[in-house]
């Protein structure tokens, strides 16, 4: 397992899309969660990979997370695990980053699928466990407990952001204070 820093991570952000989001357990406080992650890793300067599950049957990603994603587009795949979408494996690999920060919906079907084949591929994959969820909270645990089993690290919102600051000397550090608070 790799220490999280600016120079080696990046944050893939797993289908928070339309009806399925306001579904999921806790839907609120996961995109709260999930929109404080992606501002932290903007201001860190973090490459961002968002996916979108079919969305014309799914619906687009939630209004409140496409004002800090629409720097680029959505990475668009009909498969669970997005590791068979060859563009998004192409986006991965021209990033050089060997860890990811994982989050999003549905947690026991894409994001585990995701991340737990990322990580037989050998990147360092870290779940961020307040930024993930799915219909039924046994669920988030059940993915949750296998992919540790398989050796993901499973990391919190605040201690994922302060990890990667590292000193609060840095600049970046009262813009990541301001989201934490």
């Amino acid at each position: 397992m790799k220490r999280l820093s600016t120079e080696n991570t990046g944050l893939i952000v797993v289908d928070i899309q339309g009806k399925l989001a306001c579904l999921v357990h806790n839907s609120d406080y996961l995109i709260a969660c999930c929109q404080k992650l992606i501002q932290g890793a903007q201001t860190l300067g973090l490459p961002i990979l968002w996916l979108e599950q079919n969305p014309e049957g799914l619906g687009r990603t939630v209004d409140e997370l496409l004002p800090f994603l629409n720097r680029q587009e959505a990475i668009i795949k009909f498969t669970f695990d997005a590791c068979k979408e060859p563009l998004f494996m192409q986006a991965i690999e021209a990033t050089k980053r060997p860890t990811w920060l994982v989050c999003g919906i549905e947690a026991h079907i894409c994001v585990y699928q995701t991340a737990f084949h990322l990580k037989k591929y050998g990147y360092d994959i870290h779940l961020v466990r307040d930024c993930i969820s799915s219909r039924k909270p046994e669920n988030i645990e059940l993915a949750t407990n296998k992919l540790a089993h398989h050796g993901v690290s499973i990391t919190g919102l605040e201690m994922c952001l302060y990890e990667l600051v590292q000193d609060c000397r840095v600049p970046e550090f009262k813009e990541i204070l301001k989201l934490i608070r």
